[in-house]
């Protein structure tokens, strides 16, 4: 069982719904997303996902469009993520889930990125532009080297396609609230719940929901229907607006537990 499998399970057994962080790597350098990684892991999150930076994030809506743009400026590779994954696993035992454009993985070779990425201590992998009908190469050489592969279902998937995207993910299936970019929403997308169910429907795996989520109550509205929650601008908006460890930590505590930590006088 892939480490993110086993979260998965211990949240299903504890009756909890998880929490998955993203933030871009190397924003704004990639010592201050080595602090990111303690900070989020000890506020609770259950999973993280490492963003690889893109200078052409079709995806992405601004707040993470200008975090790579950040990241690409202080000189982040693919290279240097998976230095810092395994620099990283000194001190943290998170699922990571590399997230990246299929531009940088296919530059730095599907063999090379999959052995490096497990040496590193990833646990897996998700290419938010390759589609599953293009995914067999890339497939093989993640199987081989034992990476969970995930992949995103839309409201738009048909009931083939979805059935297709279920059978190739491993770890969890990403469940995207809504068509166009990500971003924060004051609402949660009517289409999420029905892609839900239908998700449900034709797999058993985890299913975590993205994009558009960014408050504690649009975390509590997923209850019962999906198995985590996807959290991305909210955390990359905190980095960018106060850069401090210290302070994200508390939005995703706030976002895992629906508080924030209380602190406590020390006693007399």
């Amino acid at each position: 069982m892939s480490r993110i499998a086993r979260r998965f399970e211990e949240l299903r057994q504890r009756g909890e719904l998880g929490l998955v962080a993203y933030i871009t790597a190397g924003d704004p350098d990639l010592a201050a997303t080595a602090e990111f990684i303690l900070a989020l892991e000890e506020a609770g999150v259950d999973v993280l996902e490492l963003g690889v930076p893109f200078s052409d994030p079709l995806a992405d809506g601004p707040i993470i469009q200008r975090a790579s743009e950040r990241a690409l400026k202080s000189g982040t590779t693919l290279a240097r993520i998976l230095e810092l994954v395994a620099g990283s696993r000194r001190t943290n035992r998170v699922p990571i889930v590399l997230f990246s454009y299929l531009n940088p993985v296919l530059r730095y070779g599907f063999t090379r990125f999959a052995a490096d990425a497990r040496q590193a201590g990833a646990d897996g992998v998700l290419i938010t532009d390759l589609s599953v009908e293009e995914s067999a190469a890339f497939l093989e050489e993640m199987r081989a080297a034992e990476l969970d592969t995930v992949f995103l279902a839309a409201p738009t998937s048909t009931e083939e396609r979805l059935r297709r995207i279920c059978e190739v993910s491993r770890g969890f299936v990403y469940a995207v609230s809504r068509t166009g970019v990500t971003g924060t929403r004051e609402a949660l997308s009517g289409q999420l719940l029905p892609l839900l169910a239908r998700i449900r429907a034709v797999s058993a795996l985890p299913v975590a929901a993205g994009f558009g989520i960014s408050k504690p109550e649009h975390i509590e509205a997923l209850r019962g229907h999906a198995d985590a929650a996807v959290v991305g601008s909210a955390l990359v908006r905190s980095i960018e607006e106060h850069g401090s460890a210290a302070r994200l930590a508390e939005l995703a505590r706030l976002l895992k537990h629906g508080r924030p930590r209380v602190e406590t006088a020390p006693r007399p």
